[in-house]
């Protein structure tokens, strides 16, 4: 845990938790988790340019069905729900 990156790494961790969890308080999981499903796809092409690593075309495929998946998804309203649940 003295090593810089894995601190880095963690406190990465936690923003991103304390993200969806804000996110969560927008909007439902059934559209919160479709959309932050986005960060493969968005890995997979940081994975190409910048690490210049061999991506497949089946992996191409699937990072375009997860694209494809996202864009329906994000298509549709935020809230399905009646109404925020309030407690006292």
């Amino acid at each position: 845990m003295a090593n810089p990156a894995v601190a880095a790494g963690i406190a990465m961790l936690i923003v991103a938790m304390l993200t969806r969890l804000a996110l969560l308080s927008l909007a439902d999981l059934s559209f919160v988790l479709p959309m932050t499903a986005v960060g493969y796809v968005v890995a997979a092409l940081f994975g190409r340019v910048f690490l210049h690593e061999d991506v497949t075309p089946q992996r191409w495929a699937g990072t375009l069905l997860i694209f494809v998946g996202v864009a329906l998804v994000g298509s549709t309203a935020q809230k399905t729900t009646g109404g925020a649940i309030e407690f006292e």
